[in-house]
């Protein structure tokens, strides 16, 4: 720790686990979560709403995605720009192409010199305050969060008057790595640097257990990703995320 609380940035991690971060993380610190088969995985869909693949390249492993996820359903996965025969990139038009038809693009960002520090107003969040997280999160759209996120790492929050008004936390673990995720202010406190509080405060605490911070952001948040830039993350990688139908006719249930 530095004077005052302030962390230093641990030595650089291998970045390469960045590539694939889901199935790192599943694979990894998250394997308690995973729902698995062979060299496919995914989150519980109240967890966080995403699949993925030991190697996306493997025709072996989308076997095994359709086998854990079963026929004729849609999953969210990343990084996959093109999918086995018989599989069906879903949006952007419809049609069965096997042409990249992403549902958005993602960037991550890496720390490269955040300065960390605890936040002395932030409260640590838990199972008790998920209704008033999806109520914050379903009006500031910060990205998805569900009604199980919050086991996916520590939550922290700012309160004004009991009422939540801003909040950070960790999402993905892949080894070496955690991501700040669910970053959200209430429209009426922003402009009062409370998200960036947050974020410096959630890092410190990523920093404590010898991890390095990253995270992710919709490639035309133009806004989140020069803030981020701004205290010390560095733009990495950006990458499609896609939605895909597995082969087969379904009972027809909600997206994975």
């Amino acid at each position: 720790m530095r004077a005052g609380g302030a962390s230093l940035r641990p030595n650089a991690h291998d970045t390469s686990v960045l590539d694939n971060a889901v199935w790192a993380a599943l694979d990894g610190p998250h394997a308690h979560l995973a729902e698995r088969v062979g060299r496919a995985a995914r989150y519980p869909d109240d967890v966080y709403a995403f699949a993925a693949l030991a190697d996306p390249r493997a025709p072996a492993a989308w076997a095994d995605l359709r086998t854990l996820v079963g026929p004729g359903t849609t999953v969210r996965i990343k990084p996959v720009e093109t999918v086995p025969e018989g599989w069906e990139i879903v949006g952007g038009g419809g049609g069965t192409s096997h042409a990249l038809k992403a549902m958005g693009e993602g960037v991550q960002l890496v720390d490269t010199a955040l300065r960390a520090e605890p936040a002395p107003e932030a409260v640590r969040l838990g199972p008790d305050d998920v209704p008033e997280i999806l109520d914050l999160v379903a009006r500031t759209k910060p990205g998805p969060f569900l009604k199980r996120t919050i086991e996916l790492g520590t939550y922290l929050g700012i309160r004004d008057h009991e009422r939540l008004i801003a909040l950070a936390g960790e999402r993905l673990r892949p080894p070496g790595w955690t991501e700040i995720s669910a970053v959200c202010t209430d429209p009426a406190y922003r402009g009062r640097g409370l998200a960036t509080r947050l974020v410096r405060a959630v890092a410190a605490g990523i920093r404590e257990r010898g991890d390095t911070p990253f995270l992710h952001a919709a490639a035309n948040n133009t806004k989140a990703i020069r803030l981020y830039e701004s205290i010390g993350f560095t733009l990495r990688r950006r990458s499609p995320i896609l939605l895909v139908r597995s082969p087969g006719t379904s009972h027809q249930g909600p997206v994975l």
